[in-house]
């Protein structure tokens, strides 16, 4: 049995400038330290002495909420940059309201970039792809990734053996410091238990 366990990095300060987050690289705030003190200890005590592995995207605000988190179970965050939210190219620190003014490409599907120097979301899937591949190939059996709200959309997908096409059909995504609950049996069926839950923030 392996037991992925997703979270979606906690409240960061773009949340509230209404500045664009992507690859900017912009921390928690003491609000969003705090959510990810509260996960770590609930998890923690949900889970008792399980070991687990403990990922993160190397942007400050995933960080961040892996280091929060690892404190409980005494893990440093493995950073890993396919984690990285989709790099959006030149709106990256502007604000939301210039990425609006500015929009090169409204996106009707996965291939389409917001702007020329920005990632779509197949690049963002291809990023991810290597990484989802070696997680559920080693020998982990407990495993928590912290990263951001698009690229965990695709993760997602990935888990549910879908092609990078159905996003531009749907996608499950989620809110700042949800948590997912993913598991694979032994005979190699998945199985999502939770998606984005906020009860951990509380």
């Amino acid at each position: 049995m392996k037991t992925i366990i997703t979270i979606q990095h906690t409240q960061s300060v773009h949340h509230t400038n209404g500045m664009v987050g992507s690859w900017t690289d912009w921390k928690l705030t003491e609000k969003g330290v705090e959510q990810a003190r509260r996960i770590g200890e609930k998890l923690k005590a949900e889970l008792g002495e399980k070991e687990f592995v403990l990922y993160s995207s190397d942007l400050l605000r995933a960080k961040e909420t892996a280091e929060e988190v690892g404190k409980s179970f005494g893990l440093v965050p493995k950073l890993r940059f396919e984690l990285r939210e989709r790099n959006l190219g030149k709106c990256c620190g502007q604000s939301v309201q210039w990425l609006r003014d500015n929009i090169e490409c409204v996106e009707k599907n996965i291939d389409d970039r917001m702007f020329s120097d920005a990632e779509s979301r197949r690049d963002e899937w291809k990023r991810l792809k290597p990484f989802f591949d070696e997680i559920m190939a080693n020998d982990q059996e407990n495993i928590i990734i912290v990263s951001h709200g698009d690229l965990l959309s695709a993760f997602n997908a990935m888990f549910l053996g879908l092609s990078a096409e159905a996003l531009n059909s749907f996608e499950i995504s989620g809110l700042p410091g949800g948590v997912s609950f993913m598991h694979e049996n032994d005979e190699g069926k998945r199985i999502i238990k939770r998606i984005s839950d906020s009860s951990y923030l509380i």
